[in-house]
């Protein structure tokens, strides 16, 4: 089972909201990453802002800086992997 996000929007803060296509929806905060690595390029007015879902899924700003979805699912709704994905925590726990 693949969980997609379907919508994301910025928000004030270095925030953004997240809507996945099993209906899981919300703010996950990013402030912790501002400055960081690739994400110093949110310091240029405009570029927060221009977040987007790629074709693969990812939350990007740009070709470099990236944020895996199925982490940021795990963080908007507090649930393990074990919970979405429990042949791979099977297969895990198995190795």
């Amino acid at each position: 089972m693949f969980i997609r996000p379907i919508r994301v929007e910025p928000r004030d803060g270095f925030r953004i909201w997240l809507q996945y296509d099993d209906g899981a929806s919300g703010l996950v905060d990013l402030s912790d990453r501002v400055g960081q690595g690739v994400f110093q390029i949110w310091a240029e007015p405009g570029v927060f802002e221009s977040v987007r879902i790629t074709e693969d899924y990812a939350i990007a700003w740009s070709d470099d800086a990236q944020l895996c979805s199925d982490a940021l699912y795990l963080e908007l709704t507090g649930k393990g992997v074990e919970e979405i994905w429990p042949k791979l925590a099977a297969s895990v726990v198995d190795a």
